[in-house]
């Protein structure tokens, strides 16, 4: 149910495929990392999730192709909390927390919903905003072109340390200059 939402939001603000992208591009991080089955199975699960939130905006705010207004930059930086709501009371769904409400976060604590720094940002969450940010970057969206690969990762490693984690920065940078054909099964996984 929560992956049929998950495909449903995607639908509407024209993101197609967008979640799965990111676990794909997560995994070989995680793996990196030494994560084990379960843990890289909860990566799998939540990573498609972690827009669900964006139940609670609005059509038109989600497909704007102008600069959104402060009202509606506040309704869009609501979904990790609305995400939250979703999936707390779903027992089996806990562990997507992490990914859906914290995904926003910054390493330099400008993030949002909780500002959080650093480590304080959960693992999960870190790992997840680079693979979303890369994903956003080079995928066309309503407001811009998509980027080129190598764009996305010159801009990733530029926020290394304001934006993201640099320890994840630097595994994803790797894992891609190992080669994107390694990663492709993840997608179908």
């Amino acid at each position: 149910m929560l992956a049929a939402i998950s495909r449903a939001i995607e639908a509407v603000d024209q993101t197609h495929g967008h979640g799965a992208r990111v676990a794909a591009l997560a995994e070989p991080v995680a793996m990196r990392l030494g994560w084990d089955r379960e843990r890289i199975g909860s990566l799998r699960f939540a990573a498609p999730l972690h827009d669900i939130g964006k139940v609670a905006v609005r059509r038109e705010v989600l497909r704007k192709t102008g600069p959104l207004t402060v009202e509606e930059l506040a309704e869009i930086r609501n979904h990790p909390r609305a995400g939250a709501k979703i999936v707390l009371p779903l027992r089996g769904a806990r562990h997507a927390l992490p990914y859906v409400l914290f995904h926003h976060e910054r390493w330099d604590g400008g993030g949002y919903p909780a500002g959080l720094r650093g480590r304080s940002i959960p693992l999960e969450a870190r790992i997840l905003a680079v693979a979303d940010a890369f994903d956003a970057m080079i995928s066309p969206r309503p407001y811009r072109r998509p980027l080129s690969h190598e764009r996305a990762l010159a801009e990733i490693g530029r926020c290394a340390g304001t934006q993201f984690d640099p320890m994840v920065v630097e595994l994803f940078v790797e894992t891609w200059a190992d080669g994107w054909d390694e990663w492709l099964p993840a997608v179908a996984s």
